[in-house]
């Protein structure tokens, strides 16, 4: 599928790659390149990597035709303009025709999705399913968005073969998903509460003659706490099933769980191979700028690249709020997205963002983790995330798929510098841009002003000043990130105040760190 072209860093806000490297005694005083954020943290008993069964090369890119699907699930394909699979669909489909329980790890973009899918398809297409049959395939999914998505594939996938499709989430109509159920819905994507409440609840559910659960974001799903709910699914569905457990990373909590829902599984990860973590066709770099100019360099940035889809991350609710306000006021339209919205709320604003050509998003990392964004030009951290995880899911919603060509950039003040090495240290490679300070736009005054006479402005930019403070005294990186080394002038300047408003940090309320409350997610 067509792509936006590549922006040019140096054709836009001007912002020049600094051709000096960084004067060095060494070669490890230069930014690495190879190897990924973290290693893979599995108990080798509890997730064994096939050598013998999975004849597949770990390299070889394969065609949909060569994988002996049937004529439906190929059209729909053929429809969706995708011709090769990704390594990850290449090493998982196979195996999950064959019936095989797979684990699977794999960097953000790679087409976990089409991983699990199609074979979820073939399968229910070699077995005749039809609605009087229930469901034969469940996929369950950490939130309602990654649900959706999830669902909007398959139904694609789905497009030529008879079997039937559903979804159930928290928030929707629950009368409605349960009268669809007992009519009989053979691929089911649902979140973890709302599908335990139906298998609980709903008569006339037909889902022991399951074939195959998926697990999505498995990962997620327990830093959400739903271990609980999973476990009381695993244990009402049929034992007798094909299984498949996904996630961006892996770690000992999914190697625990997946020991207990997965019997005699394959692991197939792609980051033991060393690759880069991030996708091959972004560019990263970073900027240091003066806490002061944070917020004009960003405002010049952003209109600078008005014919572009960018996506920019805060740490606080009320930062995104305050920039979204702010940047609506001077006419610079965008789109906002974060934890205090309601769910519709939402979901409108990541599908019209999706449909959109060009535009601006500002988030929290509420979208930083599932959401597959197409044909987003720049990812830009305007606040570090809380830790290294986070940092590369923000990346991860751009560059989604081979020969895509986009850009991140993270903003740093001085201060923060020493975030640099931390990165070094896990191999996440960053080029250095300098920005002449003549070439920003000379709006501070006028945004002061604006923001000292306009009543319901002022009281969100203090909210915003507060939330910031507040985040960095929060930040687990304190040698760091430590708010009584803030400069506080300086910080309030970048929320356009001429002197630090009086605030008081009592509370994590502005925060947008993920709340535990499940039910608030799903």
């Amino acid at each position: 599928m067509a792509k936006n072209p590549k922006p040019n860093p140096n054709s836009t806000i001007k912002i020049k790659q600094k051709r000096k490297r960084a004067k060095s005694e060494d070669d490890d005083q230069q930014f690495a390149s190879e190897d990924p954020i973290e290693a893979t943290q599995i108990e080798e008993k509890a997730l064994e990597i096939d050598t013998n069964d999975n004849k597949i090369n770990k390299n070889e890119t394969l065609t949909f035709e060569s994988l002996n699907l049937s004529e439906p699930t190929l059209k729909a394909i053929n429809d969706m303009e995708f011709n090769y699979t990704t390594e990850i669909q290449g090493r998982c489909i196979p195996l999950l025709m064959e019936g095989k329980n797979v684990v699977a790890a794999a960097k953000a973009g790679s087409g976990k999705t089409l991983a699990f899918l199609v074979p979820a398809v073939e399968l229910l297409h070699k077995l005749n399913f039809a609605p009087r049959n229930g469901t034969g395939v469940i996929v369950v999914c950490p939130t309602r968005e990654l649900a959706i998505q999830t669902h909007a594939v398959a139904k694609e996938l789905l497009k030529y073969h008879s079997m039937t499709h559903g979804l159930v989430i928290g928030g929707a109509a629950r009368r409605g998903e349960a009268e669809r159920l007992v009519k009989g819905v053979n691929l089911l994507v649902a979140t973890p509460d709302r599908l335990l409440d139906h298998l609980q609840n709903t008569k006339g559910f037909i889902y022991k003659r399951l074939k195959c659960l998926t697990i999505d974001e498995a990962d997620r799903i327990l830093e959400a706490n739903f271990e609980e709910e999973m476990k009381q699914i695993i244990k009402i569905l049929p034992k007798v099933r094909q299984a498949a457990l996904l996630s961006a990373t892996q770690t000992n909590k999914v190697a625990d769980f997946a020991r207990l829902s997965l019997k005699d599984h394959i692991y197939v990860g792609l980051d033991e191979e060393k690759k880069m973590v991030t996708s091959e066709g972004l560019e990263q770099g970073y900027c240091i700028v003066p806490c002061a100019k944070r917020s004009i360099l960003l405002y010049t940035f952003l209109k600078r690249h008005l014919s572009h889809k960018v996506m920019v991350f805060f740490s606080s609710v009320d930062s995104v709020k305050f920039h979204s306000e702010l940047l609506k006021h001077i006419n610079v339209e965008c789109f906002d997205i974060h934890g205090q919205q309601n769910q519709q709320k939402q979901i409108t604003t990541f599908f019209d963002f999706c449909k959109a050509e060009k535009g601006i998003l500002l988030c929290t990392d509420v979208a930083a983790r599932g959401l597959d964004i197409p044909s987003v030009d720049w990812i830009i951290q305007y606040d570090p995330p809380d830790d290294l995880k986070e940092f590369m899911h923000r990346l991860g919603r751009t560059a989604r798929g081979k020969g895509s060509k986009e850009n991140a950039l993270l903003i740093l003040t001085p201060e923060e510098l020493p975030f640099l090495f931390y990165l070094k240290e896990a191999k996440v490679p960053l080029k250095e841009y300098e920005f002449p300070e003549k070439k920003l736009a000379n709006v501070q005054s006028r945004l002061e002003k604006l923001v000292a006479t306009n009543y319901h402005l002022n009281k969100s930019a203090k909210e915003a000043y507060r939330a910031s403070v507040l985040a960095y005294s929060l930040h687990s990186r304190k040698d760091i990130f430590n708010a009584r080394h803030l400069d506080q002038q300086a910080v309030a300047a970048s929320f356009f105040f001429t002197n630090p408003p009086k605030i008081s940090i009592t509370s994590d309320r502005s925060t947008s760190k993920p709340r535990k409350s499940k039910r608030s997610r799903n």
